[in-house]
Order: C-alpha cells, then structure tokens, then sequence
C-alpha cells in the first residue's frame, strides 16, 4: 500500500512538471529554492573567471543596508560582468541600487523618488548594451522605470541616480516581480497576479516587445501573455511567483516560485525552461 501511494504521488508530480510548459517555453526541470536566501530572484553573473548564479532573499539583505532602513531587495540583474541588487524602504525615501562590479567591489547608488513613483523596486534588468537599467514597481501599472546603468553609465554613487525614461506598455500589468531581456527589444516578466482579471490567467509569464531599445526617450512595449507558470507543489494554496533571469550563454530562462503554506520550506522551485 506504501509503495502504491508513492508512486501515485511521484505520477502526480511527474504529470504536474510535464504539463509546465508556458507558450513556446518548454520545461527542462527545477531545482529547489531556498526560502531564505533564493526567494526573491536570481541573476546569471558572466565574468572571466567563471560564471555563476546569484540569488537574493529575505536572508541576503547586507545588515548594514537593512539597519538603514532599506528592508526588502528584489530580483536582482546582470549585464557586462556588473551584477545589481534592488532595494526598497517602507517609506518615501530613496530606492537603492548595490552594484557589484567585474573586480567583485561594491557600491550603492541612491534613486530619489519623482512625486508620481511607486516606492517599490521589485527588480532590475540589465539593457544588452550596458548602458540602461529597467527597474519596476508593484501593483496595476502600464509602465517600466528607465535609469542610466549604475556603475557604467553612472559612476557617481554620490549623486542621485535619475530616471531617464519609462517603457510605455499598451495594456496594463499587475504585481510584476522581475524582467530580463531576451534581446534589445524583447523582456520576459514574471507575474504575480493573483487575481487573473487582465490576462485571463493568474501567475502569468509576460513577453513585452519594445518598438525600439530602452533608452534617453519613452519606448512603447507591446505585452503578450505566454501562458501561466507552474503552480507544482505538495501543498495547496497561494503560490507566490517571483523573480527571472533569462541566461544568454544556453538560452535558458529561469523563474522562483514559491509554494503554499508550509511547503514554502520543502518543494518552492526555481524552474527551468527552454524554447
């Protein structure tokens, strides 16, 4: 009896990975995420002596960041050796970026809110050219946030950081937790809609095509759901999507979700797909 309720279970779960294909993105597997230290996003970091993965979480955040009040980071990005972290406080003062550069050094480049900006900062997404960050807010929005890259573009951590432009997108989105690009005119963003009323679907992976490269002006970005991501785990229950990291080198893109309830702990996942 023990034996048939486990392979019962195993075809479950086996039934619910092969059926996690989200549009053209075909599951190729999923890795366990840790909820301390990988429950917020992730980023391929390229440099010369190696490449690696980068995860953030609640456990990440620097002591020193979180005693200055930014409490939350977000899905971190990656572009040309620099690798960034997103951070938000839960008051109106000032978004943070922390930037590690090629030589593995760091610093922190400070973003003071326009009086229309959201407060959060859910990510980050490095332009493939290097020169721009698109970064995002929560809630119903129909825009993406523009700012020159830190740590290339703008080098002074001493002075603000400014909003140069925002990605126009023609239909609204809600809860986005990370973009990445897939070209210069193309981003994958995880959703965590829970409500499904804009897209039909809730937790959706989103394509947002962009009428040019991110840059100085406002670019209009065309959104098209690819289907929704999977929702696999022991538990029943809200899942929560985070972030994604779309990875050049293999074409492999990757998106954490978080599963219900006390499952959070056994079986959220960093799934992996493939075109």
């Amino acid at each position: 009896m023990r034996a048939l309720a486990v392979t019962a279970a195993f075809l479950l779960l086996f039934a619910g990975v092969a059926s996690a294909d989200v549009g053209p993105w075909r599951t190729i597997g999923s890795d366990v995420a840790r909820p301390l230290d990988e429950s917020q996003g992730l980023a391929v970091v390229e440099r010369p002596p190696g490449t690696v993965v980068k995860y953030t979480g609640v456990g990440t955040i620097p002591a020193s960041l979180r005693t200055r009040g930014w409490n939350h980071v977000g899905d971190p990005g990656a572009g040309h050796g620099y690798y960034v972290e997103p951070y938000q406080r839960d008051d109106r003062g000032a978004k943070l970026f922390r930037v590690q550069a090629p030589d593995g050094s760091w610093a922190e480049y400070q973003h003071a809110l326009e009086s229309w900006e959201a407060n959060n900062n859910s990510f980050a997404a490095v332009s493939p050219d290097g020169r721009w960050m698109v970064a995002g807010e929560w809630g119903t929005m129909d825009r993406l946030l523009v700012h020159p890259m830190p740590g290339i573009a703008h080098t002074n951590p001493a002075a603000n950081l400014p909003y140069a432009s925002a990605v126009r997108l023609d239909r609204p989105v809600r809860d986005i937790q990370g973009c990445d690009f897939t070209s210069a005119t193309r981003l994958l963003c995880s959703s965590d809609d829970p409500e499904g009323s804009l897209f039909g679907v809730t937790k959706p992976l989103l394509q947002v095509d962009l009428a040019a490269p991110v840059g100085g002006g406002d670019v209009t970005g065309r959104v098209t759901l690819l289907g929704q991501l999977p929702l696999v785990s022991g538990c029943s229950g809200e899942f929560e999507v985070e972030g994604i990291d779309y990875d050049e080198r293999d074409g492999t893109l990757r998106v954490v979700v978080l599963s219900p309830s006390i499952c959070v702990a056994f079986d959220s996942k960093t799934w992996r797909f493939r075109r």
